[in-house]
């Protein structure tokens, strides 16, 4: 049976992750309170993230940054995309 979360970002009741995807607290907030679903959207963002402002991941700054706005997405005001970013169409 699948584990089950009340997760902060759909705001129900949803599958929870298998292991913390995260180290620190911060990772077990997520694994306590993130979704499977809530974390494929944050991964999509980060994707974003990463994309538009050229950031290399293996850099402390870049990664600290990343850590800053992924608790922003969970659970602070959220993380907005860059001003200038366009969706794509689809």
């Amino acid at each position: 049976m699948a584990r089950t979360v009340n997760c902060v970002l759909l705001g129900t009741e949803a599958e929870g992750l298998d292991y913390a995807p995260y180290p620190g607290d911060l990772g077990a907030r997520i694994f306590d309170n993130v979704s499977k679903q809530a974390w494929q959207r944050w991964l999509a963002h980060q994707t974003m993230l990463i994309n538009e402002y050229r950031l290399t991941p293996i850099e402390p700054e870049a990664r600290k940054f990343l850590e800053t706005e992924m608790e922003k997405f969970f659970f602070g005001e959220g993380s907005a995309a860059p001003k200038e970013f366009v969706p794509p169409s689809d």
